[in-house]
């Protein structure tokens, strides 16, 4: 369950996390400022691990435009029979160019996005993603439009 400080917790670190160079006291401060709650920049810090811990929280860093960085990204969506699974996700999950990855229930099972500065990186790993025996086709679906996807989900009180 989530109490009422792990909310705001969840709700702060969502949406303006501060670029400063610590982060958490801005956001203890302004926890405290704002709802009467007392706390450190340790003890918020404490609360984000515990949210992650218990799976309220998978991920907390900067998403960037990768188009003026020089960065494309490609979708990429895989057949991957049962057998080949595990291998061809452990693959995919090991690359620090994957920002997505997700199992889905249909013939066209695996699905992750490889952003790249060089399609030859791509290139090269949906090679080696093809050279597992039992794979299925791979489709690469490279992004023509950008798209702004804002997903912020205010948890209420």
């Amino acid at each position: 369950m989530l109490d009422d400080l792990d909310k705001m917790v969840l709700n702060l670190v969502q949406d303006d996390f501060p670029v400063h160079p610590r982060p958490y006291d801005v956001l203890a401060e302004k926890i405290s400022k704002t709802s009467g709650w007392k706390m450190t920049g340790l003890e918020f810090l404490e609360r984000v691990r515990s949210l992650r811990g218990r799976g309220f929280l998978r991920r907390l860093g900067g998403i960037f435009n990768s188009g003026p960085l020089g960065y494309r990204s490609t979708l990429c969506a895989a057949v991957a029979p049962e057998e080949v699974l595990e291998k061809i996700s452990d693959m995919v999950n090991q690359r620090p160019e994957i920002t997505h990855n997700y199992l889905r229930d249909d013939e066209v099972n695996l699905w992750f996005t490889f952003c790249h500065g060089r399609q030859e990186s791509l290139d090269a790993f949906l090679a080696e993603l093809r050279a597992v025996e039992g794979i299925g086709e791979i489709f690469e679906l490279p992004a023509r439009k950008v798209y702004k996807i804002r997903a912020v989900f205010d948890l209420p009180l």
